[in-house]
């Protein structure tokens, strides 16, 4: 699971597997270890929600996922959902989930065996 924070946008990407894991689990997390604090990130399915959403608590950003969508995703073709959400001092977030493609101009070395394959065959 990559994490992209960029300005006021919020990306995650999943390799194959890991959309085939969310489908049945409905939550995946990763840990980054700093010297004296973690961060975590995590994606997590959720009911009664009508589109992505997302919450920064303590060192944890969570990025959910209406509930119907993980089983679906995985089977299917859509590439990504997104959302915009509004921020407490009235500004947006916008939140991107996306599937990791192969990238054909990657570095010599880049491990890209479980990433899905480009439709596109050029990054």
């Amino acid at each position: 699971m990559k994490l992209r924070i960029k300005g006021n946008s919020l990306r995650i990407r999943l390799t194959s597997s890991e959309v085939d894991k969310f489908a049945v689990s409905g939550y995946l997390e990763e840990r980054t270890i700093f010297a004296s604090q973690v961060l975590v990130y995590a994606l997590a399915a959720k009911q009664g929600i009508p589109g992505l959403e997302a919450t920064f608590e303590g060192t944890k950003i969570t990025l959910f996922v209406p509930s119907e969508i993980p089983a679906i995703w995985a089977a299917n073709e859509v590439v990504s959902y997104d959302n915009n959400i509004e921020t407490a001092d009235g500004n947006q977030l916008y939140l991107l989930l996306e599937k990791d493609f192969k990238c054909i101009d990657a570095p010599p070395g880049e491990d890209q065996s479980d990433n899905f394959e480009n439709p596109h065959k050029v990054c």
